[in-house]
C-alpha cells in the first residue's frame, strides 16, 4: 500500500489475477455502500490505484490501507450480464505463428479464440484498448521479436496472457491473427461512455466472414 500523489492510494498486488480480484472486490463492496468514498477506481496489470479518496490526510489513507490489508479476497469469479461481442476476420499475419505454438492447424486457431470467454482486466496504451485475459496458460505467446512499426486499427492481437484489440493505427510487437471491421466502436469520445470495453466486462469474440 502507497500513498500517490495528494489524494490516492496505490495498491500492488502478487499477480494480475489478483489484481482482478481486488478490483472485483472493490467494485462490489462500493456497490454495496461499504467502500469509503473514493472518485475513482483504476485497475491496471499488478496494482489497483484508489483515487480521490475523501480523507486523503496521511492517517486516513494509513486507515484504509488497514483496512484493506485486513480484507479476505475472494477468489474471482465468472462476470454477470451480458458479453460484449466483437466481431472478428480471422486473417492475421501471424495466425500461422501463432497455430504452430499452440501445437494445431491454422484453421483450428479461430475456434479456439472465440470458443474463449475474456474478461477486460484494465485498460491502457491507448483510449478504447483492453487488456483481456483468459486464454489458459498453455495458449500464451510471446511477442514478436521485431515490432511493427504501424499495426493498423482493428488488429486482433495475442501477448503473454493477454488479447487486445488495436483501436487505432500504432506501432506494436503483439501477433496479429485477425481483425474487427468497425474499429471505431472501441472508442467514441460522442458516447457514454466512450470506451466499448471497461474494466471487468465480459468478451467474446465471434469469426466473422470476410466481405467482398
Amino acid at each position: 500500500m502507497l500513498p500517490a500523489g495528494r489524494e490516492a492510494l496505490l495498491v500492488e498486488l502478487s499477480s494480475g489475477e489478483h489484481a482482478e480480484a481486488f478490483h472485483a472486490e472493490l467494485l462490489r463492496r462500493r456497490a454495496r455502500g461499504e467502500l469509503p468514498a473514493v472518485r475513482e477506481i483504476v485497475p491496471g496489470a499488478r496494482t489497483v490505484l484508489l483515487d480521490g479518496i475523501a480523507d486523503s490526510s496521511p492517517e486516513g489513507r494509513e486507515r484504509l490501507a488497514r483496512e484493506l490489508e485486513s480484507w479476505r479476497i475472494p477468489p474471482l469469479r465468472s462476470g454477470t450480464g451480458d458479453a460484449v461481442e466483437i466481431p472478428v476476420v480471422y486473417d492475421g499475419p501471424d495466425l500461422a505463428d501463432v497455430a504452430a505454438a499452440w501445437g494445431v492447424g491454422v484453421d483450428e486457431v479461430p475456434g479456439m479464440h472465440a470458443g474463449t470467454e475474456f474478461r477486460v482486466a484494465f485498460c491502457g496504451f491507448a483510449p478504447g484498448f483492453g487488456y483481456l485475459t483468459g486464454l489458459p496458460g498453455h495458449l500464451h505467446v510471446p511477442r514478436r521479436a521485431t515490432p511493427r512499426t504501424k499495426v493498423p486499427a482493428g488488429a486482433v492481437a495475442l501477448a503473454g496472457p493477454y488479447t487486445g484489440v488495436y483501436p487505432r493505427p500504432s506501432p506494436g510487437g503483439w501477433q496479429l491473427i485477425g481483425r474487427m471491421p468497425e474499429p471505431g466502436e472501441l472508442w467514441d469520445p460522442a458516447r457514454e461512455p466512450a470506451a466499448l470495453l471497461s474494466p471487468g466486462a465480459r468478451v467474446r469474440f465471434v469469426a466473422a466472414e470476410v466481405r467482398p
